[in-house]
């Protein structure tokens, strides 16, 4: 029998157009093997809305999009049997990286018979799902920043890092990680599930997104003449390496801060309290991999 699968397309993500995608899906899927539905997605949350009424419909839904559309497909499907798909257009794609999934559009298509089939953990902070990365204090605030520009993409991305690393100030936060407590002050903190924010940027080199652990990454304020360097690390996965940088893993997460502000969620930015709950949720979404993946199960 063929697998039913649903192509669910963000046209705005990346700034990337998608207009071929279909003759895409159409020349690079196994028709022997799917049996494919593309629809799109018009607005915030409708990917997730999409996703939820596919559960049981579906045996593959596909994300075509970057991370946050992969937030919200996944957010929908995850703890079920539905599998989850990825055709990285994103400005980033995280966690498609990480799982070994070819940027190559076509090629990822292909992958969706190819690939194999792993069962990774999700994270919830306050509630609400992710994937791959959250965190809070300068990448959720450029998040934010990065949210109301008219231009997506990569570099608008990096110049908006640059205009504003120098306004930015560290804050103090409170961790219990698994009953210890932690007093840090953080230029910011990232949960990671992944190793990488995306681009192939990896903040904490030995992550794994099967150990039933986040890591907790404390970056520390780090003079401006280091931005480069810190950022050669990330490409180098040596930034684990460098004083400014502490990992501490956990499963249970509370975080209490001085003031509310930003946070991020697989990049997408939202405003909240002060004190946050973040869980990791073992083992519990089914998603396609690439043959690079090397898989701890």
């Amino acid at each position: 029998m063929k697998r039913k699968a649903l192509f669910i397309i963000n046209p705005i993500s990346g700034g990337k157009k998608k207009d071929g995608v279909p003759e895409l899906i159409e020349k690079h899927l196994d028709a022997a093997k799917f049996e494919p539905i593309i629809v799109y997605s018009d607005g915030i949350a409708h990917a997730r809305e999409i996703a939820k009424e596919a559960v049981n419909k579906f045996d593959i839904v596909v994300a075509v999009g970057g991370d946050g559309t992969v937030n919200e497909v996944a957010s929908a499907i995850v703890g079920t049997d539905t599998i989850l798909g990825i055709i990285p257009y994103g400005s980033g794609n995280g966690l498609s990286r990480f799982l070994g999934i070819s940027m190559n559009a076509g090629q990822a298509i292909k992958n969706l018979s190819s690939g194999s089939v792993e069962t990774i953990d999700s994270a919830r902070l306050n509630g609400q799902p992710f994937f791959n990365m959250a965190g809070m204090g300068f990448d959720a605030h450029i998040s934010e920043v990065f949210s109301h520009g008219k231009k997506r993409g990569f570099i608008t991305y990096i110049k908006s890092s640059f205009e504003e690393v120098n306004k930015y100030e560290p804050q103090l936060y409170r961790l219990e990680i698994d009953g210890k407590v932690h007093e840090r002050e953080a230029f910011m903190l990232s949960f990671a599930n992944s190793s990488q924010y995306g681009n192939n940027a990896h903040i904490s080199p030995n992550a794994s997104v099967q150990d039933g652990l986040l890591d907790i990454c404390v970056i520390k304020k780090f003079p401006l003449w280091r931005f480069v360097e810190m950022g050669i690390r990330m490409i180098t996965k040596t930034a684990d390496k460098t004083k400014y940088v502490e990992i501490i893993q956990g499963k249970t997460i509370k975080v209490k801060r001085a003031k509310p502000g930003p946070v991020h969620l697989d990049g997408e930015p939202q405003i909240i309290d002060t004190d946050i709950l973040i869980e990791i949720v073992p083992h519990s979404l089914k998603v396609i991999v690439g043959a690079s993946f090397k898989s701890l199960v």
